[in-house]
């Protein structure tokens, strides 16, 4: 028996599949039962008799491979669940569960481990028995109005829509009643203020609260409601450990609690992932120096940095769901990389590992898993619903970090102290721990880009830290020797197997956060960018058949805004091209066009305007390309006149190329006042000079 990938969101039949003896599968448009499996081979017998022997993993692999009449693996639609409100998300994730329960016996599905209770053991009772055994059940913890009619109409919305079949069309009540939604902000930002203070009372929040609404609204403009109406929502909307009159240190007014070590035993059962800032000044888009955030996805099992990105600020709730399909798809060897750094020469068992997933033929030598448990912290990026969407969809099961206790995290919060320790010092423009230990001029030795700064990090994960003992790691048979990441990963392997996991580019389209616009006759305008292209024709001024408010379902990704990509009525994701795209010959995103945005003041029309922020987004590009040259060159200057003082050149000298073509231009020019020299116009030496 060989488990396929399940696709989470999904009725219990499609999430579980299995491809078994006698199991009916679709591979390549036909028709086929599983006659034999022998490892990773699969004998198929079709309906006229011919028989097939496939190894699993192109089985898998095939873009029409069905278990059952299931749907393809893959990544769902959950776009449209980001216009919920949380309150109805949680309700139709509890319900999925209790589903899943009367079908399986079991709440997390079928594969899971437990054993199903008496009432819904499907040897023991029927369909109809467990459905009413769940309305008692439900009615029993205060559920309003359920019965079995409506358990059996929530399953039948389950197997036709999905998750998004659990979710009510009607509009949730709010937790604050119908108090104004202004004292509701200033109550919230009145709670924020007075976040790691000293402990007031809360009479004084609402003196506080009346303060920020008169400074928002003016004086008078909006009524406090009365003392004990504004203790309720006080009570409400602030967090139980934050609570005024409570301690001001709760975390260490309680009695402190035994310390439990983290333990996971298989490649994948337990990944931290955290962000922080690296200790290194970087090259931005707008040639200015900054320090990149890094976000890392660490393997407890094993220590490896599954996966790494830098970007320069604010990273994103799409760079942390990507994280998710980067540490399932293997890591490709780059330019640069030594022949020594490939896969095939890591201690694992590279050859069955070859014979499951031809993908790691042309792999680096870095672990490659499905994750079962992310361990978060309550930052914005990995609380927001793209985040916790991608999770779901991809069947990750999210676990939050209590509040204020960085030892939750304590594997990946050391490596962070590693990678600033073993990498981040060698790097030009190192900027030290901490105030002390910084230079007096650390911001003119940025050397690298933010994109070379992450080739960089790649290869030293690669080379370094995957084959670094880690004295954390520690086989049964040796106590005494401590193993790299890639010699646990390989050990590992032999206990729990390895299961190839195919994702395509429609899979990281669906990744990307999700935003609604209309589609006008001019196209898609998305801060003051127009995407257009002939297959929105058909669609301009009509309204949306499934987003919001009539406006179409767009993925944009922050990092490279030239194209979108619309959810046409198809049910696929289109790109449509940004119209000025031929003019910016680089990835730019919303950091460099906001810079642009805020230099080039608008003087003209529409149109104009825009594209004279492109051609200033292409010349930005170019200019935050690094020199070839260890120190900043000096200024060039021409031949000094007769009686003057000399007089710096017309041209630009910031870079390598431009005092190469400056050169050849003073050359061109000497020659030419020679007797009886000839110079010709050169459009392309002319244009490097621009």
């Amino acid at each position: 028996m060989v488990s396929a990938p399940g696709r989470p969101g999904r009725p219990a039949a499609a999430s579980g599949r299995q491809v078994k003896l006698g199991a009916y599968v679709t591979f390549q448009g036909g028709d086929w039962q599983v006659a034999a499996v022998a490892g990773a081979s699969v004998t198929l017998t079709g309906e006229n008799g011919q028989t097939a022997s496939v190894l699993s993993s192109f089985l898998f692999a095939d873009p029409g491979f069905t278990v059952g009449g299931s749907p393809r693996t893959g990544v769902g639609q959950w776009g449209l669940l980001e216009s919920v409100p949380a309150r109805e998300r949680e309700r139709a994730l509890a319900w999925q569960r209790h589903i899943r329960e009367i079908e399986t016996g079991l709440p997390d599905g079928p594969g899971s481990t437990g054993v199903p209770r008496p009432e819904y053991d499907p040897q023991r009772t029927s369909m109809a028995e467990r459905e009413q055994a769940k309305a008692d059940e439900l009615a029993t913890l205060g559920w309003p109005r359920v019965s079995r009619a409506t358990v059996r109409r929530m399953r039948a919305r389950y197997h036709a829509q999905g998750l998004w079949g659990l979710i009510p069309r009607r509009k949730p009540s709010s937790a604050t009643g119908q108090a104004d939604e202004r004292v509701v902000a200033a109550v919230l930002e009145a709670l924020r203020r007075q976040r790691g203070r000293s402990k007031g009372t809360l009479k004084g929040l609402r003196e506080l609260t009346g303060h920020i609404l008169a400074d928002a609204h003016g004086p008078g403009t909006v009524a406090l409601p009365a003392p004990s109406t504004f203790n309720r929502l006080a009570r409400v909307l602030a967090d139980p450990l934050e609570h005024p009159g409570r301690p001001a240190r709760t975390q260490t007014a309680a009695p402190a609690v035994p310390f439990t070590p983290t333990v996971a035993l298989r490649p994948g059962e337990l990944v931290q992932i955290d962000t922080t800032r690296l200790d290194v000044m970087a090259v931005g888009e707008d040639a200015k120096p900054l320090r990149p955030e890094l976000t890392i996805a660490l393997d407890v099992a094993t220590r490896s940095v599954v996966a790494a990105v830098l970007r320069e600020e604010g990273t994103k709730a799409v760079d942390a769901a990507l994280l998710l399909a980067e540490m399932a798809v293997p890591h490709p060897m780059r330019p640069g990389f030594g022949e020594q750094l490939r896969l095939a020469h890591a201690a694992v068992p590279y050859d069955r590992l070859l014979a499951l997933d031809a993908r790691l033929e042309q792999a680096a030598a870095r672990p490659v898993l499905v994750p079962e448990t992310i361990v978060i912290d309550r930052g914005a990026i990995f609380v927001s619903a793209a985040f916790l969407a991608a999770c779901e969809t991809l069947g990750v099961n999210v676990q939050p970090a209590p509040p204020r206790s960085p030892a939750a995290k304590g594997a990946v919060e050391r490596t962070f102290g590693s990678i600033n320790s073993l990498f981040a010092q060698h790097v030009a423009g190192y900027t030290g721990p901490h105030v002390l230990a910084r230079g007096e001029a650390v911001q003119d030795e940025a050397r690298f880009t933010v994109a070379q700064l992450q080739e960089l990090l790649d290869e030293w994960i690669t080379a370094c830290w995957q084959h670094r003992p880690h004295d954390g790691l520690r086989h049964p048979l040796l106590p005494k020797k401590a193993l790299a990441p890639n010699e646990m990963w390989g050990a590992l392997l032999g206990a729990c197997g390895y299961v190839p996991w195919p994702l395509d580019g429609a899979d990281y389209l669906e990744l990307l956060p999700v935003r609604f616009h209309p589609i006008t006759g001019r196209g898609i305008r998305i801060n003051h960018r127009t995407y257009d292209h002939t297959l929105l024709n058909e669609h301009r001024g009509r309204p949306s058949p499934d987003g919001p408010g009539g406006r179409w379902e767009i993925h944009l990704n922050p990092h490279d805004v030239r194209q979108i990509y619309i959810r046409l009525p198809d049910g696929h994701l289109h790109e449509i091209p940004w119209i000025h795209r031929d003019h910016v010959h680089a990835p730019m995103g919303e950091t460099a066009w906001r810079h642009i945005r805020n230099t080039l003041e608008k003087r003209t029309d529409r149109e104009k305007h825009e594209a004279a922020l492109a051609e200033a987004a292409d010349q930005v590009l170019r200019r935050a390309r690094p020199t070839t040259t260890a120190q900043p060159a000096p200024p060039r200057t021409t031949p000094q006149p007769e009686g003057g003082q000399p007089a710096l050149s017309r041209y630009p000298a910031e870079t390598a190329d431009s005092l190469d073509a400056l050169e050849a231009r003073e050359q061109t020019e000497a020659g030419a006042d020679e007797p009886g020299a000839l110079t010709l116009y050169d459009a392309d030496q002319e244009a490097e000079l621009w």
